[in-house]
C-alpha cells in the first residue's frame, strides 16, 4: 500500500513478470493508395470485372480518343521518347540507341515511326486511328525497323544488326529485354482499344505466327514479357503525357498490370 502511494504507481498491472514479452498492439493495415497519376474515377466502370467483361469495359473507357495526323506523330515521339540525358535526342525503341531528333526520315541511319502493331496486321495504314496511335508507335532506326517488318513476336533467331540483344528469324522478332514489357503492354492496349466498332479493324492477339489479318502473336510470349519486365517510372511518365497532351486516353495495362492476366491469361 505504501509503495502504490508514490506518484505513477497505482496498481500491480504496471508490472511485468521477469522474462515475459509484452504483447504488441497490432498496427492497422494501411489502405492501398491509388496511383496519383491516374485521374480519379477513370477505371470505376471496370471495377470488379474480369475476362471479356473487363476487356469490354476498358474498351469503352479508352475509346474515342483524340487522334493525331501521321505528320504530328513525328513531333509527339520527339517528346514522348526523348533521351532523358540529352534533350536533343530520342531513344530508339528496339535498339536503345540515342539519336538526334532531327535525324528523322526514311534514309539509311535515320529513325522513323515504327508500328509495333504492323499496319498489315489490320490493313489500317497511316490514317488517323490505329495508324497514328502513339501508345504503340515508337522511334526506331530505319534498318532495324525494316528487319522487324511485320513479323509477329516470339523468342530466338539470329542477332539483329544495329540492335544489341535483338533476335529475328523468318517470321518473328524478339526485342531487347528492357523493353519487352513496354512492347507487350502497347500491343495489349491495341487489342483492347480497336474492336471494330468505330470503322477501324478489329485487332486481336493470338498465339500463332503468320496468323490471319487483324491478328498478332504470340500472346503467351507477350504475357511472359509483361510479367518479366514490370512497368517503370519512365513508362508511367509516357502514359501520362499521352493522356494529358496528345490523345486523352491511357494504356490500362500500365496503370493496372493485373488486367493483362485477367483478360488474356486463359489463352495460355
Amino acid at each position: 500500500t505504501a509503495y502504490f502511494s508514490h506518484p505513477g504507481h497505482k496498481n500491480a498491472t504496471a508490472f511485468a513478470f521477469a522474462g515475459s514479452t509484452p504483447t504488441p498492439t497490432p498496427t492497422p493495415t494501411a489502405t492501398p493508395t491509388a496511383d496519383p497519376t491516374i485521374p480519379a474515377g477513370y477505371y470505376d466502370s471496370a471495377a470488379g470485372l474480369s475476362g471479356s467483361s473487363l476487356k469490354s469495359a476498358l474498351h469503352n473507357i479508352i475509346d474515342g480518343h483524340t487522334t493525331l495526323s501521321y505528320s504530328a506523330v513525328w513531333e509527339a515521339l520527339k517528346v514522348l521518347d526523348q533521351d532523358p540525358n540529352n534533350s536533343a535526342n530520342v531513344i530508339e525503341f528496339y535498339s536503345g540507341l540515342s539519336t538526334p531528333k532531327t535525324n528523322n526520315g526514311g534514309d539509311a541511319n535515320n529513325w522513323n515511326r515504327e508500328h509495333t502493331w504492323p499496319q498489315s496486321h489490320g490493313d489500317f495504314g497511316t490514317g488517323n486511328g490505329p495508324g497514328t496511335d502513339v501508345h504503340h508507335l515508337r522511334p526506331e532506326d530505319v534498318a532495324v525497323n525494316s528487319t522487324r517488318g511485320n513479323k509477329d513476336f516470339d523468342l530466338g533467331g539470329s542477332a539483329v544488326s544495329e540492335c544489341g540483344d535483338c533476335w529475328t528469324d523468318a517470321d518473328s522478332f524478339e526485342p531487347r529485354d528492357s523493353v519487352k514489357g513496354d512492347l507487350a503492354r502497347g500491343i495489349l492496349y491495341m487489342a483492347v482499344r480497336y474492336n471494330g466498332d468505330d470503322g477501324f479493324a478489329d485487332l486481336e492477339v493470338n498465339n500463332s505466327i503468320n496468323g490471319s489479318t487483324n491478328y498478332l502473336g504470340k500472346v503467351c510470349v507477350l504475357l511472359g514479357w509483361h510479367n518479366a519486365d514490370p512497368v517503370t517510372a519512365a513508362e508511367r511518365t509516357r502514359n501520362n503525357a499521352i493522356y494529358s497532351t496528345y490523345q486523352r486516353n491511357r494504356n490500362p495495362f500500365i496503370d493496372h498490370p493485373e488486367y493483362a492476366e485477367s483478360i488474356f491469361g486463359a489463352t495460355c
